[in-house]
């Protein structure tokens, strides 16, 4: 039993079994409080990924890259500052419609943004990867570590939540 007085649900049956005892405005709050917690996890992780692009461009070595490593390098750059300003939004919408009774309409747009900032986080990571392995390897290894990565995000973030919901 819950502390609420409803029956946990057991391990047979699935964790999104209609369970909760909750008003609309308090599914919302427990929605936007979710929404947070995941941008708290992503903004860091862009974060040190961006700051580790743009020193990059002050080591002894940058002067070294082709053509192609630049290229790479410029859009793993935006696509950082891009993903920032997505992982940032929920933020600003919702300051900007603070107690306007707007959360069903932040929580929607913000669910948006998550998802759009785990798409660049996936390119920084993949992208960086990349990067990496093509200077220190060259361009062979750095196209398969990129792949590898895009791999293993598409396994644990879209393949491995729809098996474990079923």
């Amino acid at each position: 039993m819950s502390l609420s007085g409803t029956p946990e649900p057991t391990a047979t049956e699935p964790v999104s079994a209609p369970r909760r005892n909750e008003t609309d405005v308090q599914r919302l709050d427990r929605n936007w409080l979710s929404l947070l917690q995941e941008l708290r996890v992503t903004q860091t992780g862009t974060q040190i990924v961006g700051g580790f692009l743009l020193a990059l461009a002050f080591q002894p070595r940058f002067t070294e890259l082709d053509l192609y490593q630049l290229t790479v390098y410029l859009i793993l750059v935006a696509t950082a500052t891009t993903t920032t300003v997505l992982a940032l939004g929920p933020v600003s919408l919702h300051r900007l419609l603070f107690g306007k009774h707007a959360m069903k309409q932040i929580v929607r747009v913000a669910d948006v943004l998550v998802r759009a900032t785990l798409v660049g986080v996936a390119v920084i990571l993949a992208g960086t990867t990349l990067l990496v392995f093509d200077v220190v390897l060259g361009r062979t290894a750095g196209q398969v570590a990129g792949a590898a990565v895009l791999l293993v995000i598409a396994a644990v973030w879209l393949v491995l939540p729809r098996r474990a919901k079923r």
